[in-house]
């Protein structure tokens, strides 16, 4: 294996690596607050992204919409989001998080960003952005992946 081929291999490794890991961090998190670690990432990805319908959450998260349903149950009863009628279609409901409970999250969420933060002040600009820009592409590819193999048979 060249050089290059054994530092693309250790990137993947590392990867899968921090992929479980930031997936244990989030199931600590959650049992700190009675949550599952899937229930920290929908509340994330609801964050990130807006209100969203119950459908296109179950859909771009790849979780049964009977299961998306149990699961927005959950966090609703929890106080951790609400759903509230589309302004555009009183007909459709959309996903919104309460940020009263926020706080709770970002204190357990601290310390990872103070370590990122550390790991990040020795960087330059430039190798911020190159580091922001290969998240993102893997981020995407990693989308690109689950959508393929949801389509397909494997």
């Amino acid at each position: 294996m060249t050089g290059r081929s054994s530092l693309i291999q250790q990137v993947r490794m590392a990867l899968r690596s921090m992929g479980a890991d930031l997936g244990r961090l989030n199931d600590v998190v959650g049992s700190h607050v009675d949550l599952k670690g899937v229930e920290v990432e929908i509340l994330d990805h609801i964050g990130r992204i807006g209100p969203v319908s119950p459908g296109q959450l179950a859909e771009t998260m790849h979780i049964h919409p009977a299961t998306m349903t149990g699961i927005l149950d959950r966090l609703e009863e929890g106080g951790w989001v609400t759903r509230e009628r589309a302004p555009d279609d009183r007909r459709r409901v959309n996903l919104k998080v309460l940020r009263s409970r926020g706080p709770e999250l970002v204190k357990l969420y601290t310390p990872m960003n103070e370590s990122v933060s550390r790991i990040c002040a020795d960087l330059s600009e430039e190798q911020l952005k190159t580091v922001v820009d290969f998240l993102e592409s893997v981020s995407a590819a990693a989308t690109d992946a689950s959508n393929h193999l949801k389509t397909q048979d494997v």
